[in-house]
This record gives C-alpha cells, structure tokens and sequence, in this order.
C-alpha cells in the first residue's frame, strides 16, 4: 500500500545478507521501560498515534515509547539497516510482504501467548502466522475492490451493474460504453495491476497466486488476465497503456477520480474516504469484482492492513507485547485511531468506535458485512522475497501491453523469473 516499491524491494533484498539480530529497548536513569516502535505513514496517522501512545503512557507511568516514524517510502529501507545494525526497535510494523522475510531470519517474537487476540477474526489472525508461531497482529483489515462513481456511470446513460453475477466482458462493455458517451470526456474506468487483482482473478480459475515456495498461477491465467487489460485499452474503455502504468503508480489524489475523468477503478477498502476526498466529495461506492463466468467462487478475500511485531531479542518483551495488546484491544486507542489503520481487527474495538467512523468508512464496513459470507480465507504470507514480484509484474505487464512481447512469451519468462527468486 503506497510507493516506495523500489526502496521497499532493495531493503528486503538486503535483508537477505543479515544475521540474527537483537533489538535495542532499554532501561532509563530512573528505571522506566523505553520501547522503541518504529511505523510509517502520514502527517495525521502520526499525529493520532502520538495521542494513543500518550494515552498507554498515562496507562502506563513506568512505559516510555519512543517513535521511529517515516514516510512509506524510506521506511523499510530505513528498518533494514537498524536491523543489520543490531539496533531492531522493541516493536514493529510491517506488511505482509515482508513478514515472512523477517520471521524466518528470526527477527520477530513468537506472540501466542502474549497478545489477546479472543477478539479478532481466526481467518485473520492467521495470516500473520508461519509455521504455528504467531508472530504477527493485525492492525485491521481491508478488501481489494472495484470503486464507482455511480453519477458519471448514469451522466453517460448507463446503470449499475449488479455485482452479484456480472462478468469481466460486461465491466469492460461497461467501461467502454461510458468513455463513448462522455465523447472521451470521462473514461470507463482506470485500470490497476496490484497482484491483489491477480490474486482474485486467479482465485476465480480455481488457482492461487502462490503455491508453497512457486508461483501458483499459471500461463493461461496470465495471458487471460493481460488480455483484460489489452481489451479494456483496445476499446478505450480505459486510457492508453502509457497513460494507464502512469496512473496505476499514483496515489488517488492523482487518480482519474481526482480530475473527474473516470467513473470506475480498483483499490483497497480502506481507500474510499481519501479517493472521495481526491474527487472533491463525490458519492464513491464499492461494488463485488466481476467475475469469470462459472467461477465457483469471487475470490475476493480480506487483508490485514498492516501488522504489528515485536523484536525477537527484545529486552522488554513482556511490555513490547503490552503495548501491541493496547493499540489492538483497546476502545480508547480505536477511537482515537478509527480506521488509519483499516477496520479495527478487534470486533470489541470496532463494535465501541463504529459510530465514530466517517461516513465513507461507515460505507466500508456495511460493504464488507454484506460480501462476508462470500470472501475467500485470507492468504497466508507470501514467500521470502515475494515483495519484489509486484515489479516482476508491472515489468512484463509493460512489456505486453506496450507490444514488445507476447503474452505467451511474457508469461513464461515472468514465471520462470520469479520462481528462481522466491526459492532461492
């Protein structure tokens, strides 16, 4: 979620080199507990943040937290070399891209019996989970989902699809229909390549993004899969492959939705309220992913937003996990934190700040209660390295849609490419 990719991916890579770390939280003069907790994000999540450490500190007159925040984008870069600097803070966040790269390097606390999780999904709980050791909480979670503009589907003459039963050929139609009444004005949709999307398509097809420590999608997917994007281009459902990668590398402030130009898009869950805001307060609505014809299932699946861990060798375990029992458990902590870090994960702590969520996330969370029953279980954390297979992605997707390969060559080269990667 967000960019620094190329960062995110060098500082997993170098992670590849490290030794079994320990973690640096230390006593003061005058014997209080310092942890150090290391997050990154924006100007207002640090903001909330320092307000609900404050609140754990009054809590907790013997604990001091001290932040290691960053933006997005140096952040794992930046959490890499405090790691092989043997200077790991006492707690950490983290995505699941990258919790397996760490916990299998023994950098992470196994947090079972330290951390209530009485209140959180057991589907999602285990995604932070490897090899029967908890090592990971999640903060909240989010769905990866189709977003529409329901005005600019009906300023171009059309209706809202019903997204119990629609197809992939009817979201491209849809999309091609809207550009060609807006006269090129408004675009059908902006498209996306998160692996998130593969992941459901592939869902659909009866496969899995991964399988073990190999790619579990196969060629056939693949080119189905590019061929959806090649049509969506072809038609002008969407814009052309320059301007759709362009796109697709952005924030939602410099989305099609910002400058009232497209009616439909894909993003995580969580994201309404700020693609709302990016397009000037515009009603914006989630929708179920279409579907290949007979899938027997959507493939649509929640996803931790992000993960808090603690350090391995620690020398305030038992406070480390403390404070992550209060940023997930605690009402007055998710009352100040709401959804910066998806819906609360606990159902205690989301039952207490519900009516304090903002409408768009209020949106959010009745969306998820209705397509509940439907969800695939939550996919386990990806392989060593796998954050990297994003850019494998993006690389050959680009190679395809700008012509420079076939899908049959791109997609055996990428497979190849990205099994020697996540085995070694």
């Amino acid at each position: 979620m967000g960019s620094g990719r190329k960062m995110w991916t060098a500082a997993l890579l170098a992670t590849a080199v490290l030794v079994n770390t320990s973690a640096c939280g230390s006593g003061s003069a005058s014997g209080e507990v310092k942890l150090r907790f290391s997050y990154w994000g924006s100007g207002a999540r640090q903001k909330m943040t320092q307000e609900a450490i404050k609140k754990f500190e009054a809590q907790n007159p013997n604990i001091d937290i001290e932040e290691e925040f960053s933006d997005f984008g140096s952040y794992y870069e930046k959490l890499a070399t405090k790691v092989a600097g043997e200077q790991t803070p006492d707690v950490i966040t983290l995505e699941i891209r990258g919790l397996r790269e760490y916990a299998d390097r023994g950098t992470l606390a196994d947090l079972s019996s330290t951390v209530d999780t009485a209140d959180l999904d057991g589907k999602v709980l285990a995604t932070g989970a490897i090899d029967g050791k908890q090592y990971a909480i999640p903060t909240g979670v989010n769905a990866w989902s189709l977003v529409v503009d329901p005005k600019a589907v009906r300023d171009a003459g059309q209706s809202l699809p019903d997204d119990t039963r629609w197809t992939w050929e009817e979201w491209v139609g849809l999309a091609a229909k809207i550009t060609a009444r807006s006269g090129g004005k408004v675009y059908g949709t902006q498209q996306a390549f998160n692996p998130a999307f593969l992941q459901i398509f592939a869902a659909q097809r009866g496969e899995t993004l991964y399988k073990g420590n190999k790619i579990g999608v196969s060629p056939n997917t693949l080119k189905a899969w590019w061929a959806i994007h090649q049509k969506l281009i072809r038609t002008k459902g969407s814009p052309d492959a320059a301007k759709s990668l362009e796109l697709a590398a952005q924030s939602e402030d410099r989305s099609l939705f910002a400058t009232g130009t497209g009616a439909m898009g894909m993003w995580w869950s969580n994201q309404l309220g700020s693609i709302s805001k990016a397009s000037g307060g515009r009603q914006v609505d989630l929708l179920r992913m279409p579907k290949v014809p007979g899938a027997a299932a959507g493939g649509m699946f929640l996803q931790p937003a992000m993960f808090y861990t603690a350090a391995a060798k620690s020398e305030h375990p038992a406070e480390a996990a403390k404070f992550i029992d209060f940023m997930i458990n605690d009402p007055g902590a998710g009352s100040i934190i709401l959804s910066d870090r998806g819906l609360p994960a606990s159902s205690k702590v989301l039952a207490a700040v519900r009516d304090k969520l903002p409408e768009s996330d209020k949106k959010t969370l009745a969306f998820l209660d209705k397509i509940k029953g439907e969800l695939t279980d939550s996919p386990a954390a990806p392989p060593k390295r796998a954050s990297a297979i994003e850019a494998i992605l993006t690389r050959y997707t680009n190679e395809v849609l700008f012509g420079r390969m076939t899908p049959d060559q791109a997609a055996q080269k990428l497979i190849t490419e990205a099994n020697a990667l996540i085995a070694g």
